[in-house]
């Protein structure tokens, strides 16, 4: 799974919000599932930046964001970030020592439609 989470920065701030996202990639490193995580800035615009974390799935990103490190180091950032899609599951990889195949998707087919909580049956009309 990669999570890439986007800011807008005062070029003036770069060098504070490269300190503040080294010390929350710090916290997020030291959570189950992490795998790494990156730190970048754009070329063209250099007041837009982002952060990208990889993790082994969704579950241990998001236990991650509750551990007490990563609140009081990263959720602060974290807030800042520009409010869009930030996870993504990988469906392909064609990496160092990755399969090279198409991976079927782990989202459930009701994710739009079921709340949390109530689970539906598949391939079965309900109420």
């Amino acid at each position: 799974m990669i999570v890439v989470t986007r800011f807008d920065v005062d070029e003036a701030d770069g060098e504070s919000f490269v300190e503040r996202a080294r010390v929350a990639l710090a916290a997020l490193a030291e959570r189950p599932g992490y795998r790494g995580g990156r730190v970048g800035r754009a070329v063209d615009v250099p007041s837009s930046w982002l952060i990208t974390t990889e993790w082994d799935d969704m579950g241990s990103y998001r236990r991650s964001l509750s551990g007490y490190d990563v609140k009081i180091a990263a959720t602060p950032l974290l807030a800042q970030a520009i409010g869009e899609p930030s996870a993504y599951e990988v469906l392909y990889d064609d990496g160092p020592g990755a399969s090279s195949s198409v991976k079927v998707s782990d989202r459930a087919r009701d994710a739009d439609t079921a709340r949390v909580g109530e689970t539906r049956a598949v391939g079965r009309e309900t109420d």
